[in-house]
């Protein structure tokens, strides 16, 4: 028996390899399923299932392809209504693999159809569970997602997750292995560790929400405490896993079609596309084309622009660094963003050497804006930080303008003074730059290095 987690940094997400005895089963693929592919050929085995724990609505599934191209059947828990053929399990079934068994636990509460998979060895031992959004490491599934489609209240949704983890995961032994579908970053849960395996024993002891003497409505009030909105492109995340998407062949070949500067800006102006600069912060800063928005590839990438750029529908023009114009393409395609027409031939490069309109951020470091504070001690400063960073220290005077929500803030930035914005790295702040740019709002000053480099200044801090 073979058990291998493929864990993709940028979604915070596990996929899992399973193989026995010449015979593979997939559990959450990746839009991208070549890998997959490729490694059960190497090892002359033969995919034979393709497991999926719910209906994901942080990025999109490969079931489809990977079932194209395998002949494997898609595998989903009780009260699954995909748009597609699939085999839905009965709560219990067990499924062979080789010499092991796979058994459907359905466990709804994130979802209704949501279902925890039991991995049990030749000797029919318990060994692992694949829990999906179910259960995380520190915290479980949100139970916020679903309710409309289940037309039923986060409340009872929480309380069907207690029940749930109770009668379903709670009994099993302390030493079966715990392989979630997320890990620390992902906005499916609130209060996930960075670890991304463990044992289910030392979950019963650390997890709030695996606490023995918790009442129902103790794991309710603490499961739906805090939650914030989810982001925008989660629910077609989840129409598009449960109604069907392009082969990611097609995505890439249409995405990675060269433009000269001229093509480039026929496209975007025809197609009301959005110019996307997936560079470093750094390059962006010194230039860019106006209007362009910021989201680099070598930070959170994906998920930003599912919260930011939110209708995966969005036409999208790329400006990348040379070479990774099919690594953009491909990761935006695992949040659902597949109207990606093509990249600037020769990048930013290419559209200065034609003398077209350019564009640029103003970026100070931190002791500069110390020096600005000393003279001016109220001028404004806005964190673009979540609220929980903000929560933990601040500049005494700054306010709080979240990224998720920046749209929601635009109201609140000065009209004619000049402004100062920053994050905790100098990633974020950037982002947030090129949206109020976009939008006219141009009298802004970015901190580079963020409230990591603030706090070696004297700047006034909160405790």
């Amino acid at each position: 028996m073979y058990v291998e987690q493929i864990y993709t940094g940028c979604l915070a997400q596990g996929a899992y390899y399973i193989e026995s005895n010449g015979e593979v089963a997939i559990i959450d693929p990746l839009r991208e399923v070549k890998p997959y592919i490729e490694k059960a050929s190497r090892n002359n085995a033969k995919i034979k299932y393709i497991f999926e724990t719910h209906f994901h609505a942080d990025f999109v599934s490969g079931h489809l392809t990977l079932s194209k191209e395998t002949g494997a059947p898609i595998v989903y828990g009780p009260l699954a209504n995909p748009s597609f053929d699939a085999t839905i399990a009965e709560d219990g079934q067990t499924f062979s693999l080789g010499d092991i068994t796979i058994t459907a636990l359905h466990t709804p509460g994130h979802t209704m159809e949501s279902t925890t998979y039991l991995l049990k060895d030749k000797n029919g031992n318990d060994y692992a569970i694949f829990t999906g959004d179910t259960l995380f490491l520190g915290d479980v599934g949100r139970p916020d997602l679903a309710q409309k489609a289940a037309s039923m209240t986060q409340e009872e949704l929480a309380g069907t997750l207690f029940d749930s983890l109770r009668n379903k995961i709670m009994p099993l032994n302390d030493n079966v292995i715990v392989y979630p579908a997320h890990g620390a970053g992902s906005a499916c849960g609130k209060n996930m560790m960075k670890e991304t395996v463990d044992s289910l024993g030392n979950q019963k002891k650390i997890n709030y929400a695996l606490r023995a003497d918790m009442s129902r409505d103790e794991f309710i009030e603490e499961v739906t405490e805090g939650l914030l909105p989810p982001p925008s492109y989660f629910p077609l995340n989840v129409k598009m896993n449960k109604e069907g998407y392009d082969h990611i062949d097609t995505i890439i070949e249409r995405g990675t079609r060269a433009l000269s500067p001229d093509e480039f800006e026929a496209v975007a102006n025809e197609a009301g596309a959005i110019v996307l600069d997936v560079r470093h912060q750094s390059d962006f800063i010194k230039g860019h084309i106006p209007r362009s928005i910021f989201i680099g590839l070598d930070g959170g990438f994906a998920p930003w622009v599912g919260a930011l750029i939110a209708d995966v529908q969005q036409p999208i023009l790329l400006i990348a660094p040379d070479g990774r114009e099919e690594e953009a393409v491909t990761r935006l395609s695992r949040v659902g963003f597949d109207k990606t027409l093509g990249y600037l031939k020769g990048g930013y490069d290419a559209w200065q050497e034609v003398a077209k309109e350019t564009d640029s951020l103003a970026s100070i470091p931190a002791s500069e804006l110390e020096n600005i504070l000393s003279d001016n001690a109220n001028a404004p400063v806005f964190d673009v930080r979540k609220e929980s960073e903000y929560a933990g220290s601040h500049i005494s005077h700054a306010k709080l303008t979240p990224l998720d929500f920046l749209n929601d803030h635009l109201s609140e930035f000065p009209e004619g003074d000049t402004f100062y914005v920053h994050c905790a790295g100098g990633y974020r702040s950037v982002i947030a730059a090129s949206i109020l740019k976009s939008r006219g709002i141009h009298n802004l000053v970015d901190i580079a290095g963020g409230f990591k480099d603030i706090k070696e200044t004297s700047i006034p801090l909160t405790a």
